[in-house]
């Protein structure tokens, strides 16, 4: 008969904590239907996050930060950033920061002199005059554009260069994670 009694003992203390929480038995079905999503606390493939940075070359020159402006905003493991900052953010806990390098092969490739082509200046618009480092969209074959830049002007003949500026070179980044969605 002891046990008996502390069984019914325990379901009436448990109805006098809900009852005495505002948990009554019509509220817990209502919140049992509200489907309240955990706090997302560490970055995985599929999650949207945004990241603090600084971008720094082997030098410390800055080439690119979000100081100043907004955070980058993109989706983990989708292709749109380079592979080796997507790689540092993935796994990092909200709030974390950290400094990573980021090797040529994970970042915009290695200098390829095969995408170094010279062409007459009279593939350029008549009123146009190509200065070194001026940046164009050049037409491809297939109809597609790609971005070059002028690498030398001598002349009738100008070098273009159709390499990512950052291309050959290891990056460094400073990251910070404020936000996964």
């Amino acid at each position: 008969m002891n046990n008996f009694r502390k069984m019914i003992w325990i379901p009436v203390i448990m109805l006098s904590v809900l009852a005495l929480s505002g948990c009554t038995s019509d509220t817990a079905s209502t919140r049992e239907s509200e489907v309240v999503p955990a706090a997302k606390t560490e970055a995985k493939a599929g999650d949207t996050v945004k990241v603090d940075y600084t971008g720094t070359l082997s030098d410390g020159t800055v080439f690119d930060t979000s100081e100043g402006g907004d955070p980058i905003s993109f989706t983990l493991g989708t292709g749109s950033v380079i592979p080796g900052f997507d790689a540092a953010v993935t796994g990092m806990k909200l709030n974390e920061s950290k400094t990573v390098t980021i090797p040529v092969d994970q970042a915009y490739s290695p200098y390829l002199d095969t995408l170094i082509q010279t062409v007459s200046r009279d593939q350029f618009p008549a009123d146009s005059d190509p200065q070194v480092g001026d940046r164009f969209e050049a037409g491809q074959a297939d109809g597609s554009t790609l971005v070059v830049t002028v690498k030398e002007v001598n002349g009738d003949s100008i070098v273009l260069d159709a390499n990512h500026p950052l291309a050959g070179q290891d990056l460094t980044f400073a990251l910070t994670l404020i936000a996964i969605e």
